[in-house]
């Protein structure tokens, strides 16, 4: 749920893909060669105008490298958006470069709606240098299809500003649950307004944030074998004991329910909300969508963590695009999102864009080669002071990584109901709304075989 896509995500069972063009023959160029256009997702929208003029800037100069290929790009927000992505693929309207959340690999690949890029994967020069195991994760039977292009865990990311405003030591951040709880409660005291610790309960995104904080204390969402739920358990119990107590003991998690993903973003940019679970790209989103100041924000460990949730998400060619097509979709993605110093790594553009460059974001490359040296750029060039993120940094080497769950926006959907619950009324029973949730989860799962 990268990202901010790792949140929003959907089946996309049953839906086929149907051609991205006309399918009439492409022009040759002056060359010899057939001009071909390409379409690809995830322009920045007009609301952040510097990163789309990076964008644009970055389209002219692929397509200037590249004679004869054309891209034209849409600027759909989120750039994986549940409402539309159905439909798209169903009306052909499905760009030739999208993207896909980790969770919907196995739908979208099982149902024939990528295309196997093995033999263009040498468009991306180091493709070999990328994580092995983040690239199996777009690997079936031998065969690739897609480009990993975020890989990250789950931290607590927090407002330093705030913790300095009361009393805390922006350097000392906490590392345990009874310690984010204390801190929650100074920085609720604050004053009308301020929020200790924000938490979602609706959209998906409640039952997501749950599957972190239970993951994080070393429970599970679902059985072994995948066919019941395991979340009724001392763990889950306890994320959701610690929540009620924030709320309504507390009252430090303040009196809105934050339901989409925007929601808690907003709040976070705002400069009175303390801390929340997410991965280091809500600071980047925090700061160049929200307008959060770019020297408040810190990240840490998870508190008290035997695993942290892992996602991330991957760009894909749609199954009708033709050899030529792919092949320029996978320069594309090489080009902009996988080359050191250039693109989404050219991090003195992003200095000078006023980005918050020095944010451990991504960890796609591991300690190859190419993620050394993308390390070392992102230091060079850093806006923000990388010892802010070092605790994450430490913290997220040393915590074992945990995939979500299968069918997990169904799983996160009933979990919203807990969440929500929880957060809205004091008297809510936390074994009957975990009980009431298993049943609904074990249903689903036994209808889905």
């Amino acid at each position: 749920m990268r990202r901010s896509t790792g949140l929003l995500l959907v089946s996309v069972l049953g839906i086929s893909a149907t051609a991205c063009g006309s399918g009439e023959p492409a022009a040759p160029t002056a060359g010899g060669a057939k001009a071909v256009t390409i379409t690809v997702a995830c322009q920045p929208a007009k609301s952040a105008p510097k990163e789309r003029q990076a964008w644009d800037d970055d389209v002219a100069a692929f397509m200037k490298a590249h004679p004869g290929v054309t891209v034209k790009s849409t600027d759909q927000q989120p750039c994986f958006d549940p409402k539309t992505f159905g439909p798209k693929l169903a009306g052909g309207q499905m760009e030739t470069v999208f993207v896909v959340p980790v969770t919907n690999y196995d739908d979208v690949i099982g149902q024939g709606q990528a295309l196997d890029v093995t033999q263009y994967t040498g468009a991306v020069k180091n493709w070999n240098d990328l994580r092995s195991d983040v690239r199996e994760l777009v690997t079936r039977d031998g065969k690739v299809y897609g480009v990993p292009n975020v890989h990250y865990s789950v931290g607590l990311v927090y407002n330093r500003a705030l913790f300095t405003k009361a009393g805390l030591d922006p350097n000392t951040p906490p590392k345990t649950w009874a310690e984010v709880r204390e801190a929650a409660r100074k920085i609720a005291a604050l004053g009308p307004g301020y929020v200790g610790y924000g938490e979602y309960s609706g959209g998906n995104t409640g039952g997501w944030h749950f599957t972190q904080a239970i993951y994080g204390r070393g429970g599970a969402i679902l059985t072994p074998d995948n066919k019941k739920a395991a979340f009724n358990s001392p763990e889950g119990k306890a994320v959701l004991q610690n929540l009620h107590d924030m709320r309504w003991v507390d009252n430090s998690m303040g009196n809105k329910l934050l339901v989409g993903w925007e929601s808690l973003m907003m709040a976070m940019g705002s400069g009175k909300v303390g801390m929340m679970l997410g991965a280091p790209d809500v600071v980047t989103d925090v700061v160049n969508k929200f307008k959060g100041n770019v020297a408040d924000y810190g990240i840490t460990g998870f508190p008290e963590a035997r695993a942290s949730l892992s996602g991330g998400e991957a760009f894909m060619i749609n199954p009708k695009a033709t050899p030529e097509e792919a092949r320029a979709g996978l320069e594309w993605v090489g080009f902009r999102f996988n080359t050191v110093g250039k693109g989404r790594f050219d991090f003195a553009r992003g200095k000078a864009n006023g980005n918050p460059v020095g944010v451990p974001d991504n960890d796609v490359y591991g300690d190859s080669a190419t993620g050394k040296a993308i390390r070392a750029d992102r230091v060079k060039n850093a806006s923000l002071p990388v010892q802010n993120y070092e605790p994450y940094v430490q913290a997220a080497a040393a915590i074992p990584p945990k995939a979500e769950p299968v069918h997990a926006q169904e799983l996160y959907a009933i979990l919203d109901v807990v969440m929500s619950g929880v957060l809205s009324r004091k008297d809510a029973s936390i074994d009957q709304l975990l009980a009431d949730a298993e049943t609904k989860a074990n249903s689903m799962l036994a209808a889905k075989g």
